[in-house]
């Protein structure tokens, strides 16, 4: 076990010349794979899956699904994710439909002798749609796939839209974590992102999710947003503080206006360089001091978490849905956009809804690109993951990998 640093050490670790920042201060693909999702191509298709599928149920690994509900009742203007504007929730019904023909096809190259470890809705709000909704969709994948007893189910959830209703129903499925959007808690931040979601309702919901038995709730923020500074977000810090989640999730504003017009909007309302690292520095700082670890680059846990015992037996492992303990499971990813990570491969489905419908119905699956993975992409990614998990790598852990 590596011995976290001491809050002193941390304090004089994260102090950062402006020269420092400013050749660092780049901006990149995110390592939530390697080789990163830019140099994926489209070479790779639904052939390409189908037979990385078939070894995979070959070598009976554990099993990890995701699947993407992309709707949303309005647009968060920071958000980069691929999402579905929609007040009329009817447009859910189709799409369900559609998915479910892909779940039913993605079944069939898994054996029931596989169990799932690990199960994600994400999005999107998935809670947009309604209970009955979720409930229909949830037991039609559980017919088609084998469930661990301890597999970890989880869901994001925005406590604008998620319901009392929504949680019972959640609960009494399995469900037992929760990951949910807040970003920040001060209100000229909120007006400028489009996101009003007051402490209240977001407390209200954490304290409805413990009295019905969830084990986890995560909560996410996001620094460098427009009219933040760090004494402002040191105040949202304090808040969570006081909601005592069992995980933070700490991002950095990715502001791609290239890719995302609305981001356009308050670009020059930024903290930027040294102001939007102190709005870091603070954050983390002050988290580690009310006794969360740093679990490394965006996270933190509780003392008792799984995440926290998991980096201390270097256990620890990142995928797509960030870090974990499900080590070694392959990921179906399902719906629009969904990315699929295999011990030899990625995949990503059609971004676009019509192009995915499309191929859903033709084939049922629905491949826009890919990636094989060489011997030496295996290494690499083993060698970053080591670092990302636990800052330090032992050779014979590679050496025996």
């Amino acid at each position: 076990m590596i011995p976290q640093p001491t809050l002193e050490q941390m304090k004089d670790e994260l102090r950062v010349s402006a020269e420092f920042l400013a050749r660092y201060n780049r901006p990149g693909p995110r390592y939530t794979s390697y080789p990163t999702a830019p140099v994926w191509n489209d070479a790779f298709g639904p052939a390409d899956l189908e037979a990385v599928h078939a070894a995979a149920d070959l070598a009976r690994t554990p099993v990890s699904l995701y699947m993407h509900l992309p709707f949303c009742e309005s647009l968060c203007l920071f958000c980069a994710c691929n999402v579905i504007i929609q007040k009329d929730k009817r447009v859910s019904i189709p799409y369900f439909n559609v998915l479910k023909k892909e779940i039913a096809r993605v079944s069939e190259s898994v054996s029931r002798e596989r169990e799932v470890v690990q199960f994600h809705w994400g999005g999107g709000t998935p809670t947009y749609s309604a209970p009955a909704q979720l409930e229909d969709l949830f037991a039609y994948t559980k017919e088609r796939f084998t469930f661990s007893p301890e597999a970890e189910i989880g869901i994001e959830v925005d406590p604008r839209v998620t319901s009392r209703e929504h949680l019972e129903t959640l609960r009494r499925l399995g469900f037992n974590r929760l990951s949910m959007g807040i970003q920040d808690f001060h209100e000229p931040v909120q007006q400028a992102i489009h996101r009003i979601q007051p402490y209240e309702i977001t407390r209200d919901l954490i304290l409805a999710a413990r009295s019905l038995g969830f084990d986890s709730i995560n909560v996410d923020l996001i620094y460098g947003l427009p009219y933040q500074t760090a004494e402002t977000f040191a105040h949202t810090v304090d808040q969570i503080i006081g909601l005592a989640p069992d995980r933070i999730a700490l991002f950095s504003y990715a502001h791609v206006p290239w890719l995302k017009k609305q981001q356009g909007s308050f670009a020059a309302h930024l903290p930027e360089g040294m102001q939007k690292f102190e709005i870091f520095r603070t954050g983390l700082l002050k988290f580690v001091e009310a006794g969360y670890l740093y679990i490394g680059m965006d996270h933190f846990a509780k003392p008792g978490d799984e995440l926290a015992t998991a980096q201390a037996h270097r256990t620890l492992h990142r995928n797509f849905q960030g870090y974990t303990t499900k080590a070694g499971a392959d990921l179906y990813g399902m719906g629009v956009t969904a990315i699929s990570g295999f011990h030899a491969a990625y995949a990503q489905n059609f971004r676009e809804l019509p192009a995915w419908e499309k191929a859903i119905a033709e084939r049922g699956i629905a491949t826009m690109r890919g990636y094989h993975l060489s011997a030496e992409d295996r290494l690499r990614r083993e060698v970053i993951s080591r670092l990302l998990c636990h800052t330090v790598i032992p050779k014979r852990e590679i050496n025996e990998a």
